[in-house]
């Protein structure tokens, strides 16, 4: 039988990632403006995320803009967009799933089997929502390190990792962490099906010998 408390647990680790997952996508820190080398310019700080950017005044006024085409967009922003949704779509299915398969619920109780099954399919879906919240963050992540560092890019114009990237990483680690828990559940099936064994009956001849 599976283990309600490393259910439990998997399921609150996956479902913070869900939740972050969704904080990093709509966060617009995913850049933030350098200031490294000979920008010494600190009057306005500049963050690009993946729906809009913003420039903030050192007197605390921020001002945004809405990204006005979405087919001018970078490749870099459409791809990390894409993969980002498709991990929080995945992270609210593998919610629906795994609520019917953890045997803290009463969902599929006669089926304790079907129920270890199911728990197993979300957390499968649960690593590959992970999986494809890492790809996007380190996607983007990368990016960011090769126009920092690339000698041609302008000192104003480098932008260094926004905390939306770390908010990210986080969640994709979660998910995937709680994930493997819900998988590493149906490991004691088995053995939970199987009584001991014990030797055979003793045949008729057998107990003769005692008469």
């Amino acid at each position: 039988m599976a283990n309600a408390g490393i259910q439990m647990l998997g399921f609150t680790l996956a479902f913070l990632g869900f939740i972050g997952s969704i904080a990093s996508t709509v966060m617009v820190e995913w850049k933030a403006s350098s200031y490294a080398g000979d920008n010494i310019i600190t009057a306005q700080a500049l963050y690009e995320g993946l729906w809009k950017s913003c420039a903030s005044q050192s007197t605390g006024q921020i001002q945004c803009k809405v990204y006005d085409s979405l087919l001018q967009l970078p490749g870099i922003v459409m791809g990390t967009r894409g993969l980002m949704l498709a991990s929080i779509l995945f992270s609210f299915f593998s919610i629906l799933v795994a609520v019917v398969g953890m045997r803290c619920t009463t969902c599929l109780a006669d089926s304790p089997q079907q129920k270890d099954k199911v728990a197993l399919a979300a957390g499968v879906v649960f690593i590959i929502a992970g999986l494809m919240s890492l790809v996007g963050t380190s996607w983007y992540g990368h990016r960011v390190a090769q126009d920092f560092y690339n000698p041609f890019t302008p000192t104003n114009a480098k932008y260094e990792f926004g905390s939306a990237l770390y908010v990210g990483w986080g969640a994709a680690c979660l998910s995937a962490i709680g994930g493997s828990f819900l998988c590493c559940n149906c490991s004691g099936q088995g053995g939970s099906g199987k009584g001991p064994r014990y030797p055979p009956a003793s045949s008729g001849q057998g107990g003769r010998d005692f008469v």
